[in-house]
C-alpha cells in the first residue's frame, strides 16, 4: 500500500490559506530534509492541454535570498515610467502560466524551514523546456539569475502585485519590458535550488519577501482557475 506524504494529505483535506503565515521559530534559509519530504507528495492536476503529466516530481527549496531581494528592490526603483509604476485600474483578464498538464508538488502555505515559515508559492512540475506564460500584464522588473530562484522573471502586475516565475531553463523577456496577458516569459527548468524541473509561481502583495499571498485564489478571483 502506498504511503502518502503529509503534503498530499493536507491537499486532500483542502488545506489552503489566503495570506502569509507568521514565520516559524526557525530562521534558517536552508531547506531541511523534513521540508523536502513534506513538499514531495505529488498529485495530478488536469491542466488546460491534453498532454501527459510530468514524470518528474520537481520541487524547490526557495527561501529568503538577500541578494535577490536587493537586486529586485534596486531594479524596481529604477523603473521611472509613470505608466509602469502605478497600478492601472482593475486587474482585467488573467491567464494560466502553463498550457499543458502538470503535477502540483508543493502547495502554497505548506509549513517548513523557510524563513517565512511556509512555502511562499506553488510548485507545478512539468518537463524542462515547457513554455511559461504571463498570468497577467505588467512590467518585467527582473529577468535574470535570481539566486535560489535560479533563472527567474519577476513582473510587477498592473494591480500592484508582483509575480515571480522561478527555476526557468530559459528567459525570453528583458528587464523593463511591458508584457501582456499570456505572453511567453521563458521555459521551465530546474535552475537554482530545485529538486527537479518545475515552475515555482509566487504572487506577492508587495515587492518584498514575506508579502506572498495564495496564487491559486488570486488567479481564481481573476478568472483563471489553476486547480
Amino acid at each position: 500500500m502506498r504511503s502518502w506524504p503529509v503534503a498530499s494529505v493536507l491537499a486532500v483535506m483542502g488545506y489552503d490559506i489566503d495570506s502569509p503565515r507568521e514565520a516559524g521559530t526557525t530562521r534558517r534559509d536552508v531547506l531541511s530534509v523534513a521540508a523536502v519530504l513534506l513538499a514531495g507528495g505529488a498529485f495530478t492536476v488536469a491542466g488546460p492541454a491534453p498532454h501527459a503529466a510530468a514524470e518528474s516530481d520537481g520541487g524547490c527549496g526557495v527561501g529568503y535570498d538577500e541578494e535577490f531581494e536587493e537586486d529586485l528592490a534596486e531594479a524596481d526603483e529604477a523603473i521611472t515610467d509613470d505608466r509602469a509604476l502605478a497600478p492601472q485600474g482593475p486587474p482585467g483578464r488573467f491567464a494560466l502560466p502553463l498550457r499543458r498538464r502538470f503535477r502540483v508538488t508543493a502547495r502554497y502555505g505548506v509549513r517548513g524551514n523557510w524563513l517565512a515559515g511556509h512555502h511562499t508559492g506553488i510548485d507545478l512540475a512539468v518537463p524542462s523546456g515547457t513554455p511559461v506564460h504571463a498570468v497577467g500584464g505588467g512590467t518585467v522588473v527582473l529577468a535574470r539569475w535570481s539566486g535560489a530562484y535560479g533563472k527567474a522573471v519577476t513582473v510587477r502586475l498592473r494591480d500592484g502585485h508582483y509575480a515571480v516565475y522561478a527555476h526557468l531553463s530559459r528567459i525570453s523577456v528583458r528587464q523593463g519590458a511591458r508584457i501582456g496577458v499570456g505572453d511567453r516569459l521563458g521555459r521551465s527548468g530546474a535552475t537554482g535550488r530545485a529538486t527537479g524541473p518545475h515552475l515555482h509561481l509566487e504572487i506577492r502583495a508587495r515587492r518584498g519577501y514575506g508579502s506572498d499571498i495564495n496564487p491559486v485564489r488570486y488567479l481564481a478571483r481573476r478568472g483563471a482557475r489553476l486547480l
